[in-house]
């Protein structure tokens, strides 16, 4: 592999790199943000009917002063679920009787009520403004609020899709500067929308870019690190999110108006996208598409910041091109996406790698939905779920080292798999216990998506990696969108939702046993170092094995 002997003489973990994961990962925290936003700015507050005499100073006139607003209260609106005002339905005409001591609550008629014609008046102790009170997102439009989250989501799932071949394409630096102005300008328009529609379309393209900001990132990171370093880099990027859900529970909590959390969490990609031009393009990238000069000139840049003065005066054109002419003569075949399915080697770590995507998103979402289920402080949860984060993903780290990456993949996903599938058995009064064993689940799907992450980039060539990593992106955003429909077969059977969350991962994990293992090997840069890959796994076996089934891999 040329390319890993060129970013050991230019400085593979070094000044540059530190910069770098600073400038990239930074950026990553403040995306998280912009995914979890809705938890703080939908949030749906206490609500009920606009009625004249709680709302209207006119009729509030004739009304006896010795009536309190809790009996305005009784006679304007009928009771709800666990006797609660009704939040979407009002009396048409004030029912006094119900004032009499000698009544009871049930002296009314369905008849005597009418939905929430004049509007609806919005608790505002905790949020000053959110979308849902914006646009009346309740009672009859309530299904508007989870659409809002489905288009976001299907954003991811389509920017994943489309930025994945573009930065093969054009590069990825170039295609990460886009993503980040996109980010910018789309979130800020969204913060003025005039219409619920408007919102969801400025939502689409933030969701567009934060697909490409995800991808480039971790490929950018990677194809500058070397070996030994990677997986330690990764992680780093990985405990991005992490810090992230944290900062979004820390900003959610001083600003309570929708819209300026908007602009909050936006404005600094505006920051982003000034700093992203003086980034550098990945070397390994634009040298396996034969563009020598840009490729030669990264690397003498990247050899002056880590003080390696030697390499900055021996890289010549002559010397990468003697070093890479193997690389660039096998990157002359074009690498299409459908390689990834049809070329020998590629198509089963393309299938395992999907599924370990999908299982990812599929299950972190079932999962959230049961630690929101547990009625705790949403500023609260948000922080937990950070800090669950951070120390499985540094336990990661050491794993990753210790067992490699495949076992490190499978025994996160059986993990979280387990805990999900152990709580069929918890009663539900054990509330405690069914929350550790979320929690306990989310750390592992914590370390799942670290090892994904940092696994599917070694195991695809640079020619198809970030389409690799698109395809990933993509199936963890389709199971984060099918998720939550999973919950609807609860009213099957209480436990079916938790058996479908729980044997999804298992069985991934399972079906990750068939990928080869990958630490401390370099980066492959073209199909056909995947191929030699499995030749040289293949020469090694011991006696016994059969080497035909090696080379699948």
């Amino acid at each position: 592999m040329a390319f890993s002997e060129l970013l050991d003489q230019v400085g593979g973990l070094g000044r540059f790199q530190v910069l770098q994961m600073v400038a990239l990962v930074v950026p990553i925290m403040w995306l998280t943000t912009q995914s979890m936003m809705e938890n703080f700015s939908a949030a749906v507050p206490n609500h009920r009917c606009w009625v004249p005499l709680l709302d209207n100073s006119t009729a509030q006139a004739g009304v006896p002063g010795a009536l309190g607003p809790k009996d305005l209260l009784t006679v304007s609106i009928p009771p709800g679920p666990n006797n609660e005002p009704h939040r979407c339905r009002r009396f048409r005409q004030p029912q006094w009787q119900l004032l009499d001591p000698n009544g009871t609550a049930t002296n009314w008629s369905e008849a005597a009520t009418e939905p929430c014609v004049d509007g609806w008046v919005y608790d505002r102790s905790t949020f000053t403004s959110t979308i849902v009170a914006k646009w009346d997102l309740v009672c009859d439009s309530h299904a508007l609020k989870p659409m809002a989250q489905s288009i976001y989501l299907s954003g991811i799932l389509v920017g994943a899709a489309v930025f994945g071949q573009v930065s093969d394409r054009f590069g990825r630096r170039l295609v990460l500067t886009w993503n980040y102005l996109q980010m910018a300008v789309s979130g800020t328009a969204a913060a003025f929308a005039p219409t619920f529609p408007v919102y969801c379309l400025f939502r689409f393209l933030v969701a567009l870019a934060v697909a490409g900001v995800m991808m480039n990132t971790c490929t950018l990171l990677m194809e500058w690190t070397s070996t030994r370093a990677r997986a330690l880099v990764m992680t780093l990027n990985s405990l991005g999110f992490s810090f992230g859900q944290v900062l979004m529970a820390t900003v959610a909590y001083g600003v309570r108006d929708w819209a300026l959390l908007q602009l909050v969490v936006s404005a600094p990609f505006f920051l982003c996208f000034v700093y992203s031009w003086w980034l550098a393009e990945s070397a390994r990238w634009l040298l396996i598409k034969g563009k020598l000069e840009q490729g030669l000139r990264e690397l003498q840049k990247v050899a002056a910041i880590n003080g390696k003065r030697a390499a900055e005066d021996t890289l010549t054109a002559e010397a990468l091109l003697s070093a890479m002419r193997e690389e660039l003569s096998a990157s002359q075949a074009p690498a299409s996406p459908a390689a990834l399915l049809c070329t020998p080697g590629l198509g089963l770590r393309t299938c395992v790698s999907t599924l370990c995507w999908f299982a990812f998103g599929f299950t972190f979402y079932g999962l959230a939905l049961d630690l929101q289920a547990l009625g705790s402080d949403i500023f609260l949860l948000q922080v937990l779920i950070g800090v669950v984060d951070i120390p499985a993903k540094i336990g990661t780290l050491l794993l990753l080292n210790r067992l490699g990456r495949r076992s490190t993949q499978v025994a996160s996903l059986v993990l979280a798999g387990l805990c999900v599938l152990a709580n069929m058995l918890v009663p539900h009064e054990l509330g405690a216990l069914r929350s550790s064993l979320a929690v306990l689940g989310l750390g592992g799907l914590g370390a799942a998506f670290t090892c994904v992450s940092i696994y599917t980039g070694e195991l695809f060539p640079t020619v198809l990696r970030m389409t690799a990593v698109g395809l990933g992106q993509m199936a963890a955003r389709a199971g984060a969108i099918l998720g939550p429909l999973v919950r609807l077969l609860g009213a099957h059977g209480r436990s079916l939702p938790l058996l479908v969350y729980g044997a999804v991962p298992v069985l991934s994990g399972l079906a990750a046993l068939l990928l080869p293992e990958t630490q401390s090997l370099p980066l492959p840069d073209t199909v056909q170092d995947v191929q030699n890959q499995a030749m040289m796994k293949a020469t090694r076996s011991p006696p016994g094995r059969t080497v035909l089934k090696s080379t699948h891999f």
